[in-house]
């Protein structure tokens, strides 16, 4: 059994299922050192410290945004990681300075350290020099690396980066407790419609209302839809953001038509908002993966999402569970939504396919991708 300590931002509700059925896999022992619970400054998540099944510890923090960028500093990095033990450490990036540290404390004691990579060919900060050389040294000193799947493989290949260090550990979410709550909305839907005020049909966005998710495309979009279309089937933007004022300014230009902006919903709310929509649209310009896909398709969702999500090679197949368009390309996103719209035997076998598909990609699957990389480098050290 080997003793894994895992280093990450914050308690994020999307990785305590994955964290806990990692604890319990038969060739681990697990200990994961938080830098904080929570970004209150990006994210309004609940902190549910009551699901933990997992040994852990959060470190002191200094949070400051710093030129547009987000610093977070922590004390007693060292001392956690020598109290833990680790044979192995798994790092979850390399855009903070605990990061740092662990990687030099690893290479100084001579315990295996692997990447958790989420970055695609499609990432934002790509091409700027400062931030390309401070990865390549970070990459260079790795051990080994964990993808989520095949457009974060890409990517670290196209780097240069050898095949056999890298490890695939499929992203997942809860499944159940999506499903069950998709089903649950659907069996109580005039009451849960009413309870959140949502439309007979709509459209719905899920996520933080920023530029780079092509929230203003998908608006254009919406509006660019045949009026009799747009009277029929609203847009819901569930989430916040810095664009929501702006994004509400030009929802009251559009017309026939109905855009709701719900603000931020929670995790245990969430599923009801899938249940009961049409379909997922995700066209951002930058996505490491996009969970809401997941959640979507466990909901039973077809979904549209942009090629630039690190999840559509695997989880989208266009003309099968939803559509992939390109960044930006206002013409396919709206010619997806009507088509799909239109084509109710459609729907339901993309629908059912989503549900299908999604039953890979669980806390389990995730475990078990992380548990083979765990072996690999800690029987080769």
């Amino acid at each position: 059994m080997k003793r894994l300590v895992i280093l990450t931002e914050i308690i994020s509700p999307y990785r305590i299922p994955l964290f806990n059925a990692l604890a319990k896999h038969e060739a681990i022992r697990l200990h994961v050192i938080f830098l904080a619970e929570t970004d209150p400054t990006l994210r309004q998540w609940h902190v549910y410290k009551q699901e933990i099944q997992f040994s852990y510890q959060v470190l002191s923090s200094w949070r400051r945004s710093i030129g547009g960028y987000n610093a977070l500093l922590n004390c007693g990095v060292i001392r956690a990681l020598e109290a833990a033990q680790p044979d192995v450490i798994l790092c979850g990036g390399y855009n903070y300075l605990a990061s740092w540290q662990s990687l030099l404390w690893a290479g100084m004691c001579g315990v295996p350290f692997l990447l958790w990579s989420e970055s695609t060919s499609y990432d934002l900060r790509a091409g700027r020099p400062w931030v390309e050389f401070l990865k390549s040294e970070f990459l260079k000193n790795c051990t080994g690396f964990v993808v989520p799947g095949k457009s974060a493989r890409e990517y670290l290949v196209a780097r240069g980066l050898k095949e056999r260090g890298i490890f695939t550990a499929l992203n997942a979410v809860d499944n159940n407790l999506f499903m069950l709550g998709a089903r649950q909305a659907r069996q109580n839907e005039a009451q849960t419609r009413a309870d959140l005020g949502l439309p007979p049909r709509y459209f719905l966005f899920v996520g933080r209302l920023v530029r780079e998710k092509g929230v203003f495309d998908l608006l254009s979009a919406y509006a660019g839809l045949d009026p009799s279309l747009r009277g029929a089937i609203a847009l819901v933007f569930a989430g916040d953001g810095p664009e929501r004022q702006r994004l509400q300014e030009q929802a009251r230009l559009v017309s026939p038509g109905q855009v709701l902006f719900t603000g931020f919903v929670h995790r245990d709310q969430l599923p009801a908002y899938y249940a009961l929509a049409d379909m997922l649209i995700l066209p951002s310009y930058t996505e490491p993966w996009g969970l809401v896909v997941n959640e979507a398709m466990a909901c039973g969702l077809p979904v549209v999402v942009s090629c630039a999500a690190g999840c559509a090679a695997d989880l989208v197949r266009g003309g099968w569970n939803g559509k992939i368009i390109s960044p930006g390309d206002v013409a396919a996103i709206g010619e997806a939504m009507q088509s799909l719209a239109c084509q109710t035997a459609v729907w339901r076998t993309m629908s059912l396919r989503s549900t299908e598909h999604i039953r890979r990609y669980t806390a389990e699957s995730w475990a078990a991708g992380i548990a083979v990389a765990v072996q690999h480098l800690g029987s080769a050290h």
